[in-house]
């Protein structure tokens, strides 16, 4: 099975684990309002025939969340995949420069890391390219680098926070909605078991729009704050290995080949 389809799997699982609750939910209030809808023409309460009927708006906001749940659970996985050790210090880089340090073979060491594109190869590469210059400016350099490094890698984390803030906002938005609604609706219509109805499922709209929004974000929020932590873990590690490789930069001598 190849990488996209395992992907594709994962995304699919934990969207499905994500509107769980939101159909059970919806069963859940089928129960509760089944007097409701009796006296509603064909008026049906559940979580579809809510968004069905939450006008072109309301489906908008929906499929925006679905959309933001998808993105979340993309991210997710691939987190789960890359923010690692094991992918962000690869243990047969580490040793290779560590031997070709020992050796004082410099460009050796990065030819290896030039073989290797990723975080360590670049602050590595940093240091390395100015050892010329003197071993302060090897260090200064590759703080930098480091820097520059750790900021990418926690952009790329930042994304999940983005999606778990924009879902709740997407739900007030729909409840704001649902809300205009319900008291447009209270307002125009004559009072009696159809303007119950109608305002009952206004009112409806609007708290399964902050629902939907909340079961996508605090899954999002969560999950950012376990891979940023776990990423600071990866990048103070990373970074304690680098200053251990580059002390051997103090008496080393370039070797051209």
């Amino acid at each position: 099975m190849s990488k996209k389809v395992r992907l594709a799997l994962w995304i699919a699982a934990i969207v499905a684990l994500l509107f769980v609750p939101v159909s059970a939910w919806a069963q859940e209030g089928d129960l509760v309002m089944e007097g409701v809808e009796e006296e509603a023409s064909g008026g049906g309460m559940g979580l579809w025939a809510i968004i069905a009927g939450s006008g072109w708006l309301g489906i908008v906001l929906w499929s925006a969340l679905i959309l933001d749940s998808m993105a979340a659970a993309y991210l997710i996985i691939d987190f789960f995949i890359t923010v690692s050790p094991k992918r962000i210090i690869p243990d047969a880089l580490v040793n290779d420069v560590r031997e070709a340090m020992e050796q004082g073979d410099v460009m050796k060491a990065m030819q290896r890391c030039e073989q290797e594109p990723g975080s360590l190869s670049n602050i590595l590469l940093a240091g390395f390219r100015n050892v010329k210059e003197g071993f302060d400016v090897i260090e200064e350099q590759v703080g930098a680098a480091a820097d520059l490094e750790s900021e990418k890698l926690m952009q790329r984390v930042s994304y999940l926070n983005m999606c778990g803030s924009i879902a709740p906002m997407l739900g007030l938005l729909g409840t704001v909605q649902g809300m205009i609604a319900a008291f447009a609706n209270l307002a125009t219509s004559q009072a009696g078991a159809a303007q119950q109805s109608m305002l009952a499922l206004n009112i409806a709209q609007a708290l399964w729009t902050t629902a939907g929004g909340l079961v996508v974000a605090i899954p999002a929020v969560s999950f950012y704050t376990y891979f940023k932590n776990r990423l600071s873990r990866i990048i103070l590690s990373m970074e304690g290995l680098t200053l251990d490789l580059i002390k051997a930069l103090r008496n080393v001598e370039v070797v051209e080949e």
